[in-house]
């Protein structure tokens, strides 16, 4: 009840106290820190409960989404592949996988599990993974197939502008980072990168005119961006992918984080 209520540290305290082991006591303790942001022992509580529910898939997930925020990556994937091992059509645990791969520079491992996901639930992630394997043209047309069915993705943009950055099209920079620039006026990617593409083909005033829409722009950019010309390192698109992740998350979970795995197989 604290819990529901959002009075997560009074329901921690509760949790706490001295008690008789119970695997659903453990699983709601899990739950509290998670909410909380303590990760790491949100992981310990549901580690607790997978060690005592071996065959539940739902253990090991919400086990492995604790670790996965905590970015212990090579514990999730273990904890990820056991829930897959349980339920292998557990596509919510399939997602988590694949991130963690891509985490772990494994683009090629990411990849297949990522294209045993179905319909389009994968396709961001699926572009990432060919953007790290350079395969360029396959990551371009994942892209706009992700795009035309999520318009407003400003990650798939900036993905999708550091691809066409590292193929040294500039045209296609340019188009896509005036699409970003629609989405998010004053972005200070979008116009960094419109700059830097304006200098390579050569239009010195079209990149003064980027500049000077970038330094008006920059005092009150509440969030900044990070540049991305291409003497820098490329933008990190994994992290990227990871953010939406979270963000999906959230939408199957709730800001509470995961489910609560109970004896007889309902949810908290």
């Amino acid at each position: 009840s604290l819990r529901v209520h959002g009075q997560l540290a009074e329901a921690l305290e509760v949790l706490s106290a001295p008690a008789e082991f119970s695997g659903e006591l453990c699983s709601t303790r899990g739950a509290v820190e998670f909410a909380q942001g303590r990760f790491a022992d949100a992981a310990l509580s549901f580690s607790a409960v997978a060690v005592t529910r071996p065959d539940d898939a739902r253990a090991h997930f919400n086990l492995a989404l604790c670790l996965e925020r905590a970015r212990r990556w090579d514990a999730a994937v273990g904890a990820f592949e056991r829930a897959l091992d349980l339920d292998p059509g557990y596509d919510q645990a399939r997602q988590g996988l694949a991130a963690c791969l891509l985490k772990m520079n494994r683009a090629q491992d990411a990849l297949v599990e990522f294209d045993r996901l179905p319909g389009n639930e994968a396709l961001l992630g699926r572009a990432v993974a060919l953007q790290l394997l350079r395969r360029f043209h396959d990551a371009e047309k994942t892209y706009e197939k992700f795009v035309a069915l999520r318009p407003d993705s400003t990650e798939a943009l900036t993905n999708w502008i550091a691809l066409n950055m590292e193929a040294a099209d500039y045209e296609r920079v340019r188009e896509l980072s005036e699409r970003l620039l629609a989405l998010v006026p004053g972005s200070q990617v979008a116009l960094q990168v419109l700059a830097t593409a304006a200098l390579q083909r050569g239009d010195h005033a079209a990149a003064a005119s980027y500049r000077g829409q970038l330094l008006e722009s920059a005092p009150v950019q509440s969030t900044p961006e990070r540049p991305t010309p291409p003497a820098e390192p490329p933008p990190d698109y994994v992290e990227a992918w990871h953010n939406l992740r979270i963000a999906i998350e959230q939408a199957h979970f709730g800001p509470a984080g995961p489910a609560v795995a109970m004896h007889h197989g309902g949810e908290l």
